[in-house]
């Protein structure tokens, strides 16, 4: 079974840039489409960015669009999330997850899951 374990998370000032990445163990990497989400203290998870299996096609919410970048390397079985701009309202959890099927913005539609890597912008 595909495991999943986000890293790169951290302290940063405002304005500055996190670059997350999400490491899968497993042989079938390459035809899960993956995703980013986070949850912050007192609002529900949230969609953040979305990737297809070989990393053509890319979406996202529109609260990050512009700031955040989502790209893949199947050979290295990694995701990665480049955050820049940041913003004390970036500040959450941010979760690495994976669904054996097309792209989705839905949460519930994924399969597997990371830990979580902690992200908190400071103003």
């Amino acid at each position: 079974q595909m495991q999943l374990v986000e890293s790169g998370g951290g302290l940063v000032q405002a304005g500055g840039s996190l670059r997350l990445s999400c490491v899968a163990s497993g042989r079938t990497f390459s035809s899960y489409a993956m995703g980013w989400f986070r949850q912050a203290p007192g609002k529900e998870r949230e969609f953040v960015a979305a990737i297809s299996w070989r990393g053509g096609n890319q979406y996202y919410a529109d609260s990050v669009k512009g700031r955040f970048t989502i790209s893949r390397d199947n050979a290295k079985n990694t995701v990665y999330l480049q955050m820049s701009s940041l913003k004390p309202e970036d500040t959450a959890v941010y979760y690495c997850a994976g669904r054996h099927g097309f792209v989705s913005h839905q949460s519930y539609e994924y399969d597997i899951w990371g830990r979580g890597t902690q992200v908190t912008v400071s103003s």
